[in-house]
């Protein structure tokens, strides 16, 4: 969204949060870019709730003076707010397969239908994603995740530990992401009982699932949520960086952002058997791929022991200057572009190049 508010106005348009006494938007703007986040009443039924969002949207689109405008869609259920409006081109974003989420919204499935019906253009989160949903529509197009080198290829230099870090021992084993149903807590429970010189740092909050759950060894480090630019700061310190999903529902079809952002610090990745980590980086030799603590700790001990780095920092070099968010961004302009056109022809509307100045807001 970041690149496309280079262009364009964005407005992100968050979930709401019931702990207002009036009705109400909160606005982040970070230049073109603005989030927006809405503060309900609590007691609302969810009709209410939707009645008072399309108000709330509605009021911001007659104030920011919003009248030629892109839907983007992250989730299928914002379709009971979105159906309210008249959006020129609809994208459906597919970052996940939703549905297999733990505590999924009821309905989210035929939500889903009903946007591929009106949805003009649709992205994929990744290519096993693509796969399972390319039948759903005639314009779709997978887009695994990219990344901003330049942020994480900041750990290859960055000396001091955050004070968090700096005591715990090595070598060092790190995750950061959201701890949640996904996370294959017996696999890092047993890798950390078996060899307990070995520290295991995770980053991230806990969600969905019971924090009394978690496997609680002098090894294990739960150091919570960290800002984005704070990341690289505790990667440097990693000897390791590692992947530990489980194998189910809610992975099948996941494509870490964390993969490339891990390579692009510089450290030895090992994840678990995720079909879009072992293609392309399994199959390219760019990972460690272990499901069973045997093998995590085989491959371990292969990377805390590797002689040829340079070399292997030299091939990770090459393959992820194919990959950036500018090139994501440049290839998802393309097809917004050619799917606005074709529209307007079969409308008899011109072509986009009369428009231009006046559909420049995504929502």
């Amino acid at each position: 969204m970041s690149r496309f508010a280079n262009e364009s106005r964005v407005f992100l348009i968050e979930e709401p949060f019931f702990d207002s006494e009036h009705n109400s938007l909160h606005l982040e703007r970070r230049g073109n870019l603005t989030i927006v986040i809405p503060h309900l009443q609590q007691g609302l039924t969810p009709v209410e709730i939707v009645i008072q969002q399309v108000k709330l949207i509605k009021d911001l689109f007659e104030k920011e003076e919003i009248t030629s405008y892109y839907f983007w869609y992250y989730t299928p259920m914002a379709l009971a707010i979105g159906n309210h409006f008249g959006p020129k081109l609809i994208i459906y974003d597919c970052m996940d397969e939703l549905s297999l989420f733990k505590d999924a919204p009821i309905g989210l499935k035929e939500r889903e239908q009903e946007l591929f019906k009106k949805a003009d253009l649709v992205f994929t989160g990744g290519h096993n994603l693509y796969k399972a949903k390319k039948d759903n529509h005639h314009n779709i197009h997978p887009f695994p995740s990219s990344i901003d080198k330049q942020h994480f290829a900041q750990a290859r230099d960055i000396k001091p530990d955050p004070e968090d870090q700096s005591g715990i021992g090595q070598p060092r084993f790190g995750f950061y992401g959201v701890i949640d149903e996904r996370f294959d807590i017996d696999l890092i429970k047993e890798v950390a009982e078996r060899k307990p010189d070995w520290h295991f740092i995770i980053i991230g909050p806990v969600v969905k699932i019971d924090h009394e759950i978690l496997p609680k060894l002098n090894n294990l480090h739960y150091l919570g949520g960290k800002r984005y630019d704070e990341l690289p700061a505790y990667l440097a310190g990693w000897d390791v960086a590692t992947i530990p999903f489980l194998r189910n529902d809610s992975t099948k079809y996941i494509s870490p952002t964390k993969t490339p952002e891990y390579l692009a610090a510089g450290k030895p990745v090992i994840s678990t058997s995720i079909v879009d980590v072992v293609t392309p980086y399994g199959t390219n030799s760019l990972v460690q791929i272990a499901d069973t603590a045997d093998k995590f700790i085989e491959a371990a001990e292969r990377e805390l022991n590797r002689q040829d780095r340079e070399q292997w920092l030299e091939k990770i070099d090459v393959f992820l200057s194919q990959n950036s968010w500018d090139k994501t961004w440049n290839k998802m302009m393309q097809l917004i572009t050619e799917t606005r056109e074709q529209k307007l022809k079969a409308k008899g509307n011109g072509t986009i190049n009369n428009l231009n100045k006046k559909e420049k807001v995504y929502v």
